[in-house]
């Protein structure tokens, strides 16, 4: 039987996760999460996560670097980052994007 569960979530009142994220709509293989309005800074260290990431970007520019490349993301564009890829971003004008993981980031620890 197919689950029929429908989920809202009010990004007014989603609970933040440890960076400052927002936690969206959460189901059983992929979550979703706003970045909102991420300052400039410097890139922090490269980091693994035992998930998938697709993201999207609403405003705000950012360099991704991956495994050794470097990619600007700008409005409009979306992106992949692999399951076990070394990766970071740097935020070069205030960013929002939103970011779906699969399996869900959140869930058992995965963020950390």
């Amino acid at each position: 039987m197919a689950d029929t569960s429908i989920t809202k979530v009010d990004s007014a009142h989603s609970p933040k996760g440890p960076e400052g994220e927002k936690y969206l709509a959460s189901g059983a293989q992929v979550s979703m999460r706003l970045w909102e309005n991420e300052e400039p800074g410097d890139a922090k260290e490269p980091t693994t996560r035992p998930y998938e990431t697709v993201g999207y970007v609403l405003k705000g520019r950012a360099e991704l670097h991956l495994e050794g490349q470097v990619v600007i993301l700008e409005p409009g564009n979306s992106w992949v980052v692999g399951n076990g890829a070394s990766h970071t971003y740097k935020i070069l004008e205030t960013f929002s994007a939103v970011e779906a993981t699969a399996p869900p980031a959140q869930v058992h620890g995965r963020d950390k």
